[in-house]
């Protein structure tokens, strides 16, 4: 396994990636949260820089343009491919994003479809595993994979939903804080039920929610919940290979400080664990 980070895909994007070699942290994520920003234009000058830097890309991570609320009222309201107000422009956006991704030759297109219904005989539930067979069909007509990100959607709901859209491209980038923050699952127990689709891990802590409005809260690496000796192993043990892409969602200097923490953590971990 190797360690990584993810950066904002943005015209600063050779910068973010020399910053990522200055750290030694040989892969990134790329993340995209603007439109605007989906260019050959800035994906060419990231090529550039990941060849000169030595930096591999894991994954492309495509988000949306407009509103998110990232708590248990209006979350299911704003967030993903769930709400159906939003459902269409945030779709072209994410195909764009993947074509972004083919074009510099990434196979692994995240992001959060939002809070999947639990109940699957709903009107709801039927239109989105639409959407989601329209999405991943086209992804697949380019060797891609849509992988869902974890954390609002139990580990069971995740499954069947891959089970039901059925088209064989899909995967997890599980999120053991978001399993956490979210409060649907033990991160761990949950690669029983689905460790065979992960294709992408985030690194990153966090704790359970105290109320019922708010998700808990995000915590350093090995400052919250998550046991990451244990969850290192069981990913080791469900055949995953590929790079724990730190994450820490703060800005500035305590952000930088926690990544390298971070990063000398997991890299205990892999030599303790001989992966």
């Amino acid at each position: 396994m190797k360690t990584g980070i993810i950066i904002t895909f943005d015209n600063n994007v050779d910068e973010h990636i020399k910053k990522t070699a200055e750290l030694g942290i040989p892969t990134v994520q790329l993340r995209c949260w603007n439109s605007a920003d989906l260019t050959t234009v800035i994906a060419d000058k990231a090529l550039v820089a990941l060849k000169q830097c030595g930096v591999s890309a894991s994954a492309f991570w495509c988000g949306w343009d407009g509103l998110s609320s990232w708590n248990f009222y209006d979350g299911p309201l704003t967030l993903g491919l769930v709400p159906r107000d939003y459902r269409d422009a945030r779709m072209k956006m994410l195909l764009k994003g993947a074509e972004i991704a083919h074009y510099m030759g990434i196979s692994d297109v995240i992001t959060h479809a939002g809070f999947l219904p639990e109940n699957c005989y709903t009107t709801e539930y039927h239109e989105l595993i639409a959407a989601l067979k329209y999405i991943a069909r086209q992804l697949k007509g380019r060797g891609q994979y849509f992988l869902f990100e974890t954390g609002q959607e139990t580990p069971v709901t995740l499954l069947r939903t891959i089970e039901d859209v059925g088209t064989g491209n899909l995967g997890i980038n599980i999120d053991p804080a978001n399993l956490l923050m979210y409060g649907k699952a033990n991160p761990t127990d949950a690669l029983d039920v689905f460790g065979k689709y992960v294709r992408g891990v985030h690194g990153k802590d966090g704790e359970y929610p105290t109320d019922g409005r708010h998700l808990g809260t995000e915590k350093p690496m090995g400052k919250g919940r998550v046991n990451f000796p244990v969850f290192v192993a069981k990913l080791k043990e469900v055949g995953y290979d590929g790079p724990i892409t730190i994450e820490r969602e703060i800005e500035g200097e305590e952000q930088i400080r926690d990544i390298i923490a971070a990063k000398e953590m997991l890299e205990g971990i892999f030599a303790e664990l001989g992966v």
